[in-house]
């Protein structure tokens, strides 16, 4: 199942029926405009015991074009590393 913003919006107006929806909507949006520019940034998003990502460099490198085999430079590009908490690892994979 895929995680869409506007089944995470239900839930929450759901779980809280004192917030107006728009208004969740708006703090949701907030939140994820500043995990974007810190991510942006170079600096680690940590959310504790659920997840922490950082963005990590990929160095240049000569790739192959598997169809071909012809060779193909790669730039340097930067890359977002997840990595989930203990604590959720063991719930998902029933340790808890």
């Amino acid at each position: 199942m895929a995680v869409v913003k506007s089944n995470l919006l239900k839930q929450l107006a759901d779980s809280y029926p004192n917030f107006l929806r728009r208004d969740l909507s708006k703090l949701f949006d907030i939140i994820l405009n500043e995990m974007e520019n810190t991510l942006k940034r170079s600096e680690r998003v940590e959310l504790r015991d659920i997840f922490t990502l950082e963005t990590r460099v990929q160095k240049a490198r000569i790739s192959r074009n598997p169809k071909t085999s012809e060779k193909i430079e790669t730039p340097e590009k930067k890359v977002i590393h997840f990595k989930m908490s203990k604590k959720w690892f063991k719930k998902l994979n029933n340790n808890a």
